[in-house]
């Protein structure tokens, strides 16, 4: 019985012998599934209110405001955010942006006058409402 087990080791020790160098790491994660560092700063929207991004921050529209675990626009926060589309949004208006392969920000040239950040990992929201567009937009929501 006592040979069993050390052949059990010595199989397992003849497998990871057999490995090329530097197998051992873990390979890094896909580009799509890599987590970046995006700062939302909405601290100049007056008066101050609270912000979501859906599925990544507390909902805005199902807590009593005075109680929410939601984020206020009184203070910068960071997110971790994986590459796709998102939707910023306050109790009065949101938009769509997105982040790229690489990690930086995207989001239509018609909300320039509100947002900025386009190709950084800071998103600056200007705006206490979005209708600067000219009445065509250059984005739908999915």
């Amino acid at each position: 019985m006592a040979s069993k087990p050390v052949s059990c080791v010595l199989g397992m020790l003849a497998l990871l012998a057999a490995l090329p160098a530097g197998s051992v790491h873990a390979a890094p994660p896909p580009a799509h599934m890599k987590e970046y560092a995006i700062m939302i700063d909405a601290t100049t929207l007056h008066p101050p209110t609270r912000w979501q991004v859906p599925g990544i921050t507390p909902m805005i529209m199902t807590m009593d405001p005075d109680s929410t675990e939601a984020y206020s626009t009184t203070e910068r926060r960071e997110l971790k955010l994986k590459p796709g589309s998102y939707k910023f949004g306050t109790f009065t208006f949101d938009f769509p942006f997105q982040i790229t392969l690489d990690g930086k920000l995207d989001f239509a040239q018609s909300l320039d006058q509100c947002v900025a950040g386009r190709g950084t990992q800071m998103l600056t929201v200007t705006c206490s409402r979005m209708y600067p567009y000219g009445g065509k937009r250059e984005y739908d929501y999915k």
